[in-house]
């Protein structure tokens, strides 16, 4: 990582606390990915109410976004960075005074600006301290908070839940976020780029705006390919641990996840680097490919060596997707339209989720889980396919950039 040696000393200082940060915030949402749909189902949920409750947690996602993302470009990306641990410190500990799903609805609604207000922040920052000409290398290493707080997060939520019960489980994802928080704290915000002047009739028409931008061929198509990856992750997180139940194949959930979460890791290591090198579009196109695979596998899982394998392929696709789209609308964007239009694309993925739940555990009670996994294969075939015709100009465009031999006519040269 010679990358970081080239830095200044405050900036390198701010990246390491932003790093620690995020380790402590994926952590704290990670311990209660595999734990969280057994506690609804232990308070009594049904397959569908556990998937409205989970799905809920993008509900606060889609409402909160707008907002956040432009305080992040015309405030603060750290402003909007603490209030994302504070928001995940505060939701776990309600979650040990509530066993009933009306206010577990409630609760994962408020827990889901945590995740919109510290991705739309870090995402932004990461950017502003980013060298140029070695963006995609530096939000690689950077975006590995990500899986190794999956991968330590849910080995420790799934093995505390079993071992001492749900309410240390949740004090301890609250302490996290908590200790995420005081790093957040001491970042320091650097080459926060000053926004154009707008006149007033365009800040009261600005939440509107906001929706507008959609449109922009630069967001359309990332936004609508990560709403079907959204609807596989969604899928996938939110009704794993129960199939592996169902299915009594001696592997905990949190083992599970932490498998995939390691993939993830692996892969970040020298795909955003790459990315520098090759370009954006054969790595996005790779990992829609293994998310595809990786349901498809989970379609015919019958044993312990067949749901790691799993893993591996879901860990590689989502170390691979969400980074190295987030570099491509980094291409994309000017520097004072980066929370808003990192928080537009990312939307598209959280609506994916939030309707994941309710709608694949309505065909789960109907098909079964297993079933229910091969329509996640064919909606991850789907979303490749749309990346690969439809990410650029026209159809030859498309395919070059997608197979890594074309550019983005997209992307920005400044």
């Amino acid at each position: 990582m010679n990358i970081f040696s080239t830095l200044d000393p405050q900036r390198r200082r701010s990246l390491q606390n932003l790093f620690i940060a995020g380790l402590l915030f994926w952590s704290s949402l990670g311990s209660l990915l595999p734990t969280l749909p057994l506690y609804i189902q232990y308070v009594g949920g049904t397959k569908q109410q556990i998937g409205f409750v989970i799905g809920a947690f993008a509900i606060g996602l889609l409402l909160s976004r707008p907002w956040l993302g432009t305080i992040a470009d015309t405030k603060s990306r750290k402003l909007v960075l603490l209030l994302g641990t504070l928001v995940a410190e505060i939701a776990p500990l309600a979650y040990i005074f509530v066993n009933s799903i009306p206010l577990l609805l409630v609760i994962r609604v408020f827990h889901g600006v945590s995740i919109a207000a510290f991705t739309s922040g870090y995402s932004a920052l990461v950017t502003d301290l980013s060298p140029k000409g070695r963006k995609g290398e530096l939000i690689g290493y950077m975006s590995l908070v990500n899986p190794i707080g999956f991968a330590v997060g849910p080995a420790l939520g799934g093995y505390l839940q079993v071992a001492m019960g749900y309410n240390p489980l949740f004090l301890m994802s609250s302490i996290l976020a908590l200790l995420a928080l005081i790093y957040t704290y001491q970042v320091r915000e650097l080459n926060f780029p000053k926004p154009p002047k707008i006149n007033s009739s365009l800040k009261v028409s600005s939440f509107f705006t906001y929706w507008q931008m959609l449109w922009n061929p630069r967001v359309r198509v990332p936004a609508l390919v990560l709403l079907l990856l959204g609807l596989v992750f969604g899928t996938f997180s939110t009704f794993m641990p129960l199939f592996l139940q169902q299915t009594k194949v001696d592997l905990n959930p949190g083992l599970f996840y932490s498998v995939a979460a390691i993939s993830s890791f692996a892969i970040r290591l020298f795909t955003g680097k790459a990315s520098d090198k090759y370009g954006r579009g054969i790595f996005i196109t790779g990992g829609l490919a293994c998310y595809a695979i990786a349901m498809m596998i989970l379609f015919i899982a019958d044993d312990y060596y067949i749901f790691i394998l799993a893993a591996l392929f879901q860990g590689a696709g989502s170390g691979t997707v969400l980074p190295i789209m987030i570099t491509l609308m980094t291409d994309r964007c000017e520097p004072h339209e980066r929370g808003r239009l990192f928080s537009l694309c990312i939307t598209g993925f959280d609506v994916g989720v939030a309707i994941a739940g309710p709608t694949l555990g309505f065909i789960a009670e109907i098909v079964g889980y297993r079933n229910m996994f091969g329509l996640a294969g064919l909606i991850g075939m789907l979303a490749t396919i749309l990346f690969i015709t439809k990410n650029s100009k026209d159809l030859p465009h498309s395919l070059r950039f997608s197979l890594g031999q074309g550019k983005d006519v997209y992307a920005l040269k400044n």
